[in-house]
């Protein structure tokens, strides 16, 4: 799972990052700081593991992951190579979801690139560059669709979906605003559109605006990622990096001073799990609790294939009991005493928090 952060120059976006993985990006306050992008591997909170684990007397603990690509900045032009912008476009192409982090606080020391605070038009004038690189892949690639469809029946499925594409790009919509069918969505998955991609807004947001629900900015971001359908997190980027310093009992008793329940970046690698339908199975031992991620939907012989390829081969069942169901009972034993492990065959949908253990055929 790959996340890019990105957003126009000075906004916070190396400064995020070092919060989220500790591996000390370049964080500048000048344009372009980042020019190759950076790369950091992010573990997804699971309060169940250590809960599972301590049941199972596990020797270690494994979590899933996510991996964040800190992008260069990107500026108006940026599809036409403004600012390098088309090394940094074909960056974001690589990634399955866009972090765009979003300047929502007042400071004259820290320049903006436009010379003044506007969330909305720094989210048009990134979102405008990627439907512009977009739409010059789309009419070259719809030209030549066109006049081989005319002899070959099979590419006017393509044709058709192209032509839907481009005139909402033309009108300035991103592609995720078109509606398709699976069958399109198979045609237009080999395109990596960057505008299809899902968002999350992160607001970036001074410290003493954390706890403030009237932030205007915040608001007008919020507003406009509504009618989009996005995503919004709140989080204050210097904040973060202050909490990413510290050991787990000093960032409890942090946030509790802050009036938080979790940190911006907890909620940010949730929310990003969420927007791209993954969950977590887990199984547990004495070797070790582990989380494994799927998509939600996936079937139970693709989940064993997650841990090992011959399992998906040679699936036979799925002994399967929820987490809450397990961690009521106490142990494994007791909840096979209870009934609540159950035989599942292949057409199981897994559940997210479900505990498996699989039994397969080598």
């Amino acid at each position: 799972m790959k996340l890019g952060i990105v957003g126009l120059p000075n906004v916070g976006k190396s400064t995020l990052f070092n919060a989220l993985t500790s591996a000390g990006a370049e964080a500048a306050n000048y344009p372009f700081a980042t020019i190759e992008p950076n790369v950091g591997v992010v573990n997804v909170p699971d309060e169940r593991l250590d809960v599972l684990a301590k049941l199972s007397n596990s020797e270690k603990v494994v979590h899933t992951n996510i991996e964040f690509y800190d992008i260069a900045g990107l500026v108006k032009g940026a599809s036409k190579g403004e600012g390098l912008g088309n090394q940094f476009l074909s960056n974001i192409r690589e990634v399955d979801a866009i972090v765009h982090v979003v300047r929502c606080f007042d400071d004259e020391n820290i320049i903006h690139v436009d010379g003044s605070i506007d969330p909305i038009r720094d989210i048009e004038n990134i979102n405008l560059e990627l439907i512009f690189s977009d739409l010059e892949q789309i009419e070259n690639r719809y030209g030549k669709v066109v006049k081989k469809s005319r002899a070959e029946k099979s590419l006017a499925k393509e044709r058709d979906l192209l032509e839907k594409i481009k005139t909402a790009l033309e009108e300035g919509k991103s592609a995720r605003e078109v509606e398709i069918d699976e069958e399109e969505e198979k045609i237009i998955k080999n395109y990596a559109l960057l505008s299809a991609k899902p968002v999350i807004y992160v607001c970036n947001v001074a410290e003493e605006e954390l706890s403030n629900d009237d932030n205007e900015y915040v608001k007008k971001v919020r507003e406009y990622a509504e009618n989009a359908g996005d995503e919004v997190v709140v989080i204050s980027a210097e904040i973060e990096a202050e909490i990413a310093s510290l050991d787990e009992d000093e960032k409890e008793l942090f946030l509790e001073e802050l009036g938080l329940d979790s940190s911006g970046l907890d909620k940010l690698i949730k929310s990003s799990y969420k927007l791209l339908g993954l969950i977590s199975f887990l199984t547990t031992g004495e070797m070790e609790t582990r989380a494994w991620t799927i998509k939600r939907g996936s079937k139970a012989p693709t989940a064993a294939g997650k841990i090992h390829t011959d399992m998906e081969r040679g699936f036979i069942k799925a002994d399967t009991v929820s987490y809450k169901d397990l961690v009521d009972s106490g142990s494994v034993a007791a909840a096979r005493e209870k009934g609540l492990i159950r035989s599942e065959g292949k057409d199981y949908i897994v559940e997210d928090g479900d505990v498996i253990v699989f039994k397969f055929n080598v």
